[in-house]
């Protein structure tokens, strides 16, 4: 048989069974399971508008569907937007389902932090961050320094924009504000990345890495094990671009640990220490110190829960805001109702007075759920199990719940959920209605909720109080908004507006 012939017998094939499985999956919701690369064609046409492509996916397929990898790769899950599944992942048959040894090499620059961590490792350092945070200390410490950074640095920069008449990408802004407030809660040490000029901008590597990482993780999820770990081994594509980052922000936090170090060791014992490093170190002086890797890894932890969710989940709310200017009026009308005599560039600090703005709380959560700050959650199961929903779980396997498609679903919000409503959020008595966290998923669910909750809530709160009153914020004209497919959910082109001072 000639070469030509045996060609035009392999094309014959693949022609064949083209037309074999397209007429099996000619449900534009059920991409094709193709042999030997599964489903993997189908999900990487869609990367571009994932979270959305994905939300009707899940829809379509009644909130549950399974996703075929390629072969011998292990990439194949489930994913689901049932709340009673995600409550019996997350709580009830919780200690069915940990990381997974995937998990920890996809986040592997994490190392051994509370992200990457299961069993009795987690539920030591869940212990001791909750010790932490609940700490009257803390509290105070956290208060002050968002007070310090929002009058003396974020609102003196949004003024000058607004003075200059510049355009601005106030998610950029956010996160160089995030990334500084996080770096005194963790070492006490401002970088002043968001400066009081706008002039003054310049580029920070270390800054910089978080988003950069954020991304390149979430193509490891569907990436073949064997492909990504290859492009690592050379030094090549995102896996280059991933590398340059981790050692920026690395050589950054060992910096930071070590001046730490050498602070700590000439406080006298008597002396306070409230930021998070001194504080580890003090907990593990009585045993014989703790290691740098050791601290890195949990003030990573740190920088990931309080940098990239904070400035997302404040850069839809404005978003959203600026969009809706009646929700944007209320807003306002309330932050005057509860402080008529705020003076230029004060903002309201105890935990108490922001809990008055109940309309602000329900304008937060309802951007989150609508644009959560992390999309999706990734977790493995242990031992056999069978979802409420009817699907089967074999040991070793994937489950993703979308946090973003969750919030799109009518059977949970209604057929209003693709609506900015805050008044979802408010009872008729002015009262915040509480929703379980199964289905209102932002801060996650079960024993792996986010203990940072309500600490987050006061920083945003403290923030959107500051600006609203004094700044219209307004999205360019023509600047497109889409969520960018990372780990964190950012804005794929930024958020460029102008900003203006209102008259008071």
């Amino acid at each position: 048989m000639s070469i030509i012939q045996c060609i035009g017998g392999f094309v014959a094939i693949l022609i064949f069974l083209y037309i074999y499985y397209w007429r099996r999956n000619r449900d534009e919701f059920a991409p094709i399971n193709w042999p030997i690369i599964g489903m993997l064609p189908g999900i990487l046409h869609h990367l571009s508008n994932f979270h959305d492509h994905t939300t009707l996916f899940l829809k379509h397929h009644g909130g549950t569907f399974r996703f075929e990898g390629a072969w011998f790769t292990n990439t194949s899950f489930i994913g689901t937007s049932d709340p009673m599944n995600v409550d019996h992942i997350a709580s009830k048959n919780f200690g069915n389902y940990g990381r997974g040894s995937n998990f920890k090499e996809i986040f592997d620059f994490f190392g051994d932090g509370i992200l990457n961590s299961s069993s009795h490792i987690w539920k030591q350092q869940r212990t001791m961050f909750h010790s932490f945070l609940k700490r009257k200390t803390f509290k105070n410490f956290f208060q002050q320094t968002m007070k310090k950074k929002v009058e003396n640095c974020l609102l003196p920069f949004l003024n000058d924009v607004s003075e200059i008449g510049a355009q601005v990408d106030l998610e950029d802004a956010l996160s160089r504000f995030t990334f500084d407030s996080i770096c005194t809660i963790a070492f006490g040490f401002d970088p002043n990345c968001l400066p009081n000029k706008f002039n003054e901008l310049r580029e920070i590597a270390y800054q910089k890495s978080l988003p950069v990482i954020d991304e390149v993780i979430i193509y490891r999820h569907f990436k073949p094990r064997c492909l990504w770990k290859l492009q690592k081994w050379l030094d090549v594509g995102q896996e280059r671009k991933l590398k340059e980052a981790e050692k920026n922000l690395d050589s950054f936090l060992y910096e930071r640990i070590t001046f730490s170090k050498q602070e700590q060791s000439k406080c006298s014992s008597s002396e306070e220490m409230d930021d998070f490093v001194k504080a580890l170190m003090k907990e593990g002086a009585g045993n014989g110190g703790m290691d740098e890797k050791y601290l890195r890894d949990n003030v990573l932890t740190l920088f990931l829960a309080g940098n990239g969710t904070i400035s997302s989940g404040l850069s839809w709310f404005f978003w959203l805001v600026s969009t809706h200017p009646i929700v944007e009026a209320k807003i306002i009308q309330e932050i005057k109702d509860n402080w008529p005599t705020q003076e230029e560039n004060q903002t309201p600090l105890r935990d108490v007075d922001l809990d008055k703005l109940v309309y602000l709380h329900g304008a937060l959560c309802e951007a989150m759920r609508l644009y959560p700050p992390v999309p999706f959650e990734h977790i493995c199961a242990i031992n056999s199990d069978i979802l409420p929903s009817g699907e089967r779980v074999s040991p070793n396997t994937r489950l993703l719940y979308s946090l973003y498609a969750m919030g799109r679903m009518e059977q949970i919000w209604g057929e209003d959920c693709m609506e900015f409503k805050p008044e979802r959020w408010v009872s008729e008595r002015g009262h915040i209605i509480h929703v379980p966290s199964y289905k209102f998923i932002a801060f996650n669910t079960g024993p792996r909720s986010c203990m940072g909750k309500d600490i987050s809530f006061i920083q945003m709160k403290m923030v959107a109080a500051a600006l609203l009153p004094k700044f219209h914020i307004k999205v360019v004209a023509g600047h497109p908004i889409t969520p960018k497919l990372s780990f964190v959910l950012h804005m794929k082109h930024g958020l460029k507006v102008k900003v203006t001072k209102r008259c008071i």
